[in-house]
């Protein structure tokens, strides 16, 4: 059933609006302690690594929020919840969900939809905005303009090398290091394979305009073309999502593209030989075009439905701040979005190669519902290369199939 987005961003920010009366402590979990403070439950979901027993970074950013808030006694209530799993959670019953949660941006307009985010109030809508540069703020941006979570790290990938094989120079240039190096990428995967489409927009160029849908490049079939090349080349694999990073640790191959995740395996791998940037360029008959990632943010938000939003609204934001974000960091290695805290990470390599990418070679991934078109078929075009079921007689027509399967047109 398709939900009209209008009527459900306009319900989610009348209920947001509410967010300053929640201050007189109505609502079942909440009431007023005998020395004034008031009493508040909160339901907390995150993921098992920030509250793992050796680095259990939500209780610690619990417990400075209760101290910085002398004005509430908090119960809290955590459960384990990943922020991908966040709108699947929510969808449940949205009025049950947690108080506040952690979600990755990509599902920004299920989670409207389902009625299961809060609009940012002033204070935290500043601070998104102070703290973040314009991809990451539009990252959380809903159809109507206005912001629905604060983002804390950013999920993009970029490149890892090897650099005995490849110099910094040659690491800037796709074509250069496949033709002396061995070179793997997850071409079958629908999240990497619209690197290789320059051109490509999603929904607009902030990611949220639906009737402008996603635009495909008018020169794809000549990309498939060139792409039916690179898969045919000896140096190029295909990266099934663990075989990329196994062949970095037994020296098959020398470059990966992947994530922070990955930071620590490859740091490993390639020991003092270790090396990451931002993505390469790659030439298409004579033209030179530049790789770009899907890029999203993870971000923490509040529900709207919770018994005392204002304490909610607050945490969610809290779970975003500067001194969070830094604590994160300092007991997780997850690089912070606050551009204040660029210092922190000025020698991690990956977490420098992760800015860089998504300052200069990505494109934002639409949280609009309309994105869920893009996955399947961009899995199955990326797939037919690795089988060489595409030729370069068929480029055009299978890159004609892939746009119409995706409900995507072809710029003019």
């Amino acid at each position: 059933m398709k939900i009209d987005w209008k009527k459900a961003i306009g319900l989610t920010a009348a209920v947001s609006m509410l967010v300053p009366l929640a201050a007189c402590g109505s609502g079942s979990n909440s009431s007023s302690g005998s020395s004034g403070t008031e009493d508040v439950t909160l339901s907390v979901w995150a993921p098992q690594e920030d509250q793992a027993k050796d680095s259990n970074w939500l209780g610690k950013v619990e417990e400075n929020f209760t101290k910085a808030h002398p004005e509430y006694k908090i119960t809290w209530k955590n459960d384990v919840v990943s922020e991908g799993d966040a709108s699947k959670n929510v969808a449940t019953d949205p009025a049950s969900a947690a108080d506040v949660y952690m979600f990755a941006s990509d599902q920004l307009g299920t989670l409207i939809e389902q009625g299961g985010i809060g609009q940012l109030g002033t204070d935290a809508e500043k601070q998104v905005k102070e703290q973040n540069g314009d991809l990451e703020i539009n990252s959380v941006t809903g159809t109507d303009g206005k912001l629905y979570g604060v983002p804390y790290t950013d999920n993009t990938w970029f490149m890892y090398y090897n650099k005995s094989k490849i110099s910094a120079d040659e690491a800037k240039d796709f074509d250069a290091m496949l033709a002396k190096a061995k070179v793997t990428f997850p071409m079958s995967n629908s999240w990497y394979i619209g690197g290789f489409f320059d051109g490509l927009t999603l929904f607009g160029k902030n990611g949220t305009d639906e009737k402008a849908g996603m635009v495909f490049p008018k020169d794809g079939a000549d990309i498939t073309s060139y792409l039916v090349d690179v898969v045919a080349n000896p140096n190029f694999s295909d990266d099934d999502g663990a075989s990329g990073l196994a062949a970095i640790k037994d020296g098959s191959a020398d470059v990966l593209f992947s994530g922070t995740w990955s930071a620590k395996d490859v740091q490993e791998a390639l020991g003092d030989n270790y090396a990451a940037t931002q993505l390469p360029t790659f030439t298409v008959n004579g033209q030179k075009k530049q790789m770009k990632s899907f890029a999203a943010t993870k971000a923490a938000a509040y529900n709207p439905n919770a018994k005392n939003t204002k304490a909610a609204a607050q945490f969610a934001a809290y779970l975003g701040s500067t001194e969070s974000q830094k604590l994160h960091y300092e007991m997780r290695s997850i690089p912070p979005t606050d551009k204040s805290l660029a210092d922190l990470t000025k020698d991690d390599i990956a977490a420098q190669a992760q800015a860089d990418t998504m300052a200069n070679t990505a494109i934002l991934q639409s949280g609009l519902a309309g994105m869920n078109d893009w996955w399947t078929p961009a899995e199955t075009f990326g797939k037919a290369l690795v089988n060489k079921e595409i030729t370069k007689d068929n480029a055009a027509s299978k890159y004609q199939d892939w746009v119409d399967q995706a409900k995507g047109t072809i710029a003019k």
